[in-house]
């Protein structure tokens, strides 16, 4: 491997457990301004203060809100972009050397695979990640078969996430970031079909409890992936500083839910 991407794939990954929480804050240019993302200075703010391994943001945010927390948190730079107006069409608009220039440990590009311009889609995934291998720069996709090609009742199944994993890893990325199976045994099988790309699974909408989002991060350990990424799951939540410190005693220290809990009643 690359020094440079050894290094920073290291700053990505907690020193106990190897495995890699990380906070999504890049929803807004494609879903809208979701509750909780009003006011992104402060979110930033509790975010970063209460430490999780990596926060993911467009390029704005990290230009603009990020540099009280430089070099306390990884930051991961999101490269593309859906909209509300073009839900199937994820836009390049940031580069490689944008994310050396802020200083962030990855990049990261999303793949809908199922969509009408997968074919594009893979094309530009490929061209990030040669861009990227120049820079020492992990590449992170997140991969998730949910385009209009793909039959709604399939798009969490093993044999879909799978294939949308193990494609990415095809082209060369570091770092797949899927859908979530729904349970320990079938999501370590898509782990096993992407490797040796490192899996982490995306937290996805909000679930209906508290409890629900630690047994999730659970199962997604005990799955033997390298990690989970959350987004309204954490900002949404009434107490978001005490909802990360219980999260990472599940996921770097195979905490048990009732000990996350515990951890979030107390916060």
């Amino acid at each position: 491997m690359i020094l440079g991407k050894e290094i920073r794939m290291q700053r990505l990954r907690h020193p106990v457990s190897g495995r890699i929480l990380t906070v999504a804050i890049d929803h807004a240019p494609s879903y809208g301004i979701l509750a909780g993302l009003e006011r992104i200075q402060e979110l930033v703010d509790c975010i970063a203060g209460a430490g999780p391994d990596a926060m993911v943001m467009m390029k704005g945010i990290a230009e603009r809100c990020f540099p009280p927390h430089a070099g306390r948190v990884a930051l991961i730079l999101k490269c593309s972009t859906l909209s509300p107006y073009h839900p199937q069409v994820d836009v390049w608009v940031s580069q490689v050397e944008d994310a050396v220039r802020l200083g962030a440990d990855a990049i990261a590009m999303a793949l809908t695979v199922g969509s009408p311009q997968q074919a594009q889609l893979v094309a530009n995934l490929g061209a990030l990640v040669r861009e990227a291998d120049r820079a020492g720069m992990p590449v992170i996709v997140h991969a998730y078969p949910n385009g209009e090609l793909v039959p709604r009742d399939e798009v969490y199944s093993v044999e879909r996430v799978g294939y949308a994993s193990r494609l990415a890893m095809e082209l060369g990325v570091d770092i797949v970031k899927t859908f979530y199976t729904g349970s320990a045994e079938s999501f370590a099988r898509v782990v096993e079909m992407a490797s040796p790309a490192v899996v982490v699974a995306a937290g996805g909408p909000r679930l209906e409890s508290d409890a629900d989002v630690l047994r999730m991060a659970y199962d997604v350990v005990q799955a033997g992936a390298g990690g989970i990424t959350f987004g309204r799951n954490v900002w949404q939540c009434a107490k978001i500083p005490a909802m990360i410190q219980a999260l990472k005693q599940i996921v770097h220290h195979r905490g048990t839910v009732e000990e996350g809990l515990a951890l979030l009643t107390a916060g």
